[in-house]
């Protein structure tokens, strides 16, 4: 039985996370990725990026004022109620830079250090993924009421469909290049879709058999973590450890030990 705080925490990142996504698709310009000089399309990025966080951590402090606060354009605090958020206004802010539909709004609620509800609506799909502990995932889209999400059956390592993502030090993409050409050719395929939420989504969907990345903060995996797990999905990162800035994995079961011994192997954790 859902945990009646818990269903009230998600349906307020539900509402925060639709106002948002609707802010950042009506506002952003039509004309941002051809903008006259090279630092206004990033101001404006920046600029949508701050008004999203805003108006979630102002919606959200609004209902429950002794919440704390953890998201990736500066918001935090430690609040006294045991709850809080965690939050990703613009996840994919590149796609979003360059009018590509993949970007998210990622939101996450930790009680008591225990991410519970995770939500990420992915605007320019029409979708909202969402699940709180123990009680399944779900989505919504273009698709008739909620779909419950349950990540695809096992498959061997070599028929497996991964997604990753790289870094912006210039270092670390280059040895993440290096992972990925190694490990190419035991999958079926990579794919790169500059969401970390949209990837976790898309595992739990069953539209990705795994995915990886290192280099991931808090705000890039809560939701999606949550999501992809109570899909049926396992996630990790080394092998005894959870998903970190060192290595985040997300996998159906038949792919996720694999997956992990290899880039254990391939070194994917370091420089």
């Amino acid at each position: 039985m859902t945990d009646p705080l818990h269903t009230d925490l998600l349906e307020l990142a539900r509402e925060a996370a639709r106002r948002a996504g609707e802010l950042l698709r009506d506002g952003r310009p039509a004309d941002l990725a051809v903008a006259a000089t090279k630092s206004s399309p990033i101001d404006v990025v920046t600029e949508m990026d701050i008004a999203a966080e805003k108006l979630i951590t102002g919606l959200i402090s609004d209902r429950r004022p002794d919440d704390g606060f953890l998201g990736e354009e500066g918001a935090s605090s430690e609040g006294s109620s045991g709850v809080r958020w965690v939050i990703d206004p613009l996840d994919g802010t590149v796609n979003y830079l360059y009018g590509l539909p993949t970007w998210a709004v990622s939101i996450a609620a930790e009680q008591d250090g225990e991410t519970v509800v995770g939500v990420v609506e992915i605007p320019m799909r029409g979708e909202t993924h969402h699940a709180v502990r123990g009680g399944g995932a779900w989505a919504t889209g273009a698709w008739t009421g909620e779909r419950a999400l349950t990540c695809r059956p096992a498959a061997p390592l070599d028929q497996a469909l991964v997604s990753t993502g790289f870094n912006y030090v210039t270092e670390v993409r280059a040895h993440q290049a290096d992972v990925a050409q190694r490990l190419i050719p035991l999958l079926r395929d990579i794919r790169r879709s500059g969401s970390a939420a949209v990837d976790l989504c898309d595992v739990a969907a069953g539209r990705l058999d795994g995915y990886y990345e290192r280099g991931l903060h808090p705000w890039d995996l809560a939701a999606g973590d949550l999501i992809a797990r109570e899909a049926g999905a396992l996630t990790g990162g080394r092998p005894g450890e959870r998903p970190s800035r060192d290595l985040a994995i997300a996998a159906t079961p038949g792919v996720f030990e694999p997956l992990q011994r290899l880039l254990e192997d391939l070194g994917a954790w370091h420089d």
